[in-house]
């Protein structure tokens, strides 16, 4: 699901909007994916080490199926929330660093909660310069925009890097079925209270 933290040694990238650089003075644009970036991103996974894509996917996979691109790269107007970071160039020419997606759970009837589900990829490319955490930071807020009451991503236990990042933003670690080697990390977005508006004191009748 994630590759590296941020080591205490590399600056955190410097963002200006939508356009962020890296540590190593490297530029990218987080932006929302679009289907010219299916190309890319499937010539990018060949080029993925073993341990990222378990990592990721929780499992083995060899390629991506054109079926899954299309969906990544098609997300649902009001369901999915898919964004990228991405080279300076136009749509299905620039190189995928990293994809960050959040799909929101269908409604089960009787149950007013709205969750989601969120996954990352950074690839080693430009993974340990806290790319990772600010795109988690972004899901977080689309999240809050859309007014979901949690968001949750299952985690390979082995994954040290992932479930540190979790805890620092406020995820709690569940570990529903023990000894499958998965956690289940989630945050809750509890709705902002609308502060009450201050009583006026009242004015003294002139006697």
């Amino acid at each position: 699901m994630l590759g590296h933290d941020t080591p205490c040694h590399v600056p955190a990238p410097r963002v200006s909007g939508d356009r962020v650089v890296l540590g190593n003075g490297r530029e990218l644009w987080l932006r929302s994916i679009r289907p010219e970036d299916a190309k890319p991103i499937d010539g990018a996974f060949g080029l993925l080490r073993p341990e990222e894509v378990r990592l990721r996917y929780l499992h083995m996979i060899k390629a991506l199926s054109p079926d899954y691109l299309h969906r990544l790269t098609h997300p649902v107007r009001g369901r999915d929330c898919v964004l990228v970071a991405a080279e300076p160039y136009p749509p299905g020419e620039a190189l995928i660093g990293a994809v960050a997606r959040l799909m929101i759970d269908p409604p089960t009837a009787g149950e007013s909660d709205r969750q989601a589900e969120f996954a990352i990829l950074v690839s080693h490319f430009v993974a340990g310069y806290g790319l990772g955490r600010l795109l988690m930071k972004r899901l977080i807020d689309r999240a809050r925009r859309r007014r979901l009451t949690r968001i949750y991503g299952d985690v390979l236990e082995s994954n040290r890097a992932m479930l540190v990042l979790a805890r620092r933003l406020g995820f709690r670690i569940d570990h529903e079925t023990p000894g499958d080697g998965i956690a289940r990390v989630v945050l809750e977005l509890p709705a902002k209270r609308t502060p009450a508006p201050a009583n006026r004191p009242r004015r003294s009748r002139a006697s």
